[in-house]
């Protein structure tokens, strides 16, 4: 008996009233009648609800702008090739003029002799020697190796013109063992080595050979040739793999990639 008072003040009431008034309105959802429309949510409402486009998933948290990985460029922090940078300071560089004589053989002079391999071995340990110069520099700190940091000429059979005996003694043409000369002098600031001694026939003959190496080291890498001297263009740690180069945001976008409020129509 109550719920049958209850029913009846709310049919009559002022609300119960309108919201009928507007329900009929509406396009009529099959047989359903007004009573069944009160007593549950109308369709409308339900389909609201379930609507993913009232709140917007993307809107709230968005997984590409909380960490960005270009947003600090890992490149410019740390760049190991500025930090250290062996050309950076050039041991021939601010060097006066040097007599050409202290680099060219004097006519008639032959270099020691002995057995080829025992003169390699001994060049090879004198090329790895900093105590040869006067600023604990040795042939290795400059040509690292034996196939790095060499200009592209140090492929062409000797005498040939060179850069630096060029710019430094005004030699239009060099022999190897007179190359030796000019690095005992200017990069290693040392005195040149006695042209008839075993350590410049020694140190003639093992560049020989480095030169060899050289040689087929360009022929199996035809790019080295254009970076020879500069170490940091040949391998840069920053531009094997920039992080920054592709957009890790733009490839997988997951708002832009399927739109859920532009898929469906509710």
């Amino acid at each position: 008996m109550t719920a049958c008072r209850a029913k009846s003040r709310m049919t009559k009431s002022p609300l119960a009233v309108a919201l009928m008034a507007s329900l009929a309105t509406m396009t009529p959802l099959g047989n359903a009648s007004a009573d069944n429309l009160l007593a549950r949510p109308s369709q409308a409402i339900l389909l609201a609800a379930k609507n993913p486009c009232t709140a917007n998933p993307c809107a709230a948290k968005n997984p590409c702008a909380v960490k960005n990985p270009c947003a600090a460029n890992p490149c410019a922090a740390k760049n190991p090739c500025s930090a250290k940078n062996p050309c950076a300071a050039n041991p021939c560089a601010g060097r006066a003029k040097v007599d050409p004589k202290l680099i060219t053989r004097p006519r008639g002079t032959k270099l020691a002799g002995g057995d080829r391999a025992s003169l390699v071995k001994q060049g090879r340990r004198l090329w790895n020697d900093n105590t040869i110069s006067t600023n604990g520099m040795a042939c290795s700190s400059c040509h690292k190796g034996g196939t790095e940091l060499f200009q592209p000429t140090f492929a062409k059979p000797y005498p040939h013109k060179v850069a630096m005996p060029a710019a430094m003694a005004g030699k239009n043409t060099i022999a190897l063992d007179e190359m030796v000369q000019i690095c005992m002098v200017v990069p290693m600031a040392a005195k040149p080595l006695p042209w008839q001694s075993r350590e410049l026939a020694a140190l003639t003959a093992y560049s020989a050979e480095v030169q060899k190496q050289y040689v087929a080291y360009l022929k199996k890498n035809p790019c080295a040739a254009k970076v020879a001297g500069n170490p940091c263009a040949a391998k840069n740690p920053c531009a094997a793999k920039n992080p920054c180069a592709a957009n890790p945001c733009a490839a997988k976008n997951p708002c832009g990639a399927r739109n859920p409020c532009g898929a469906k129509k509710y």
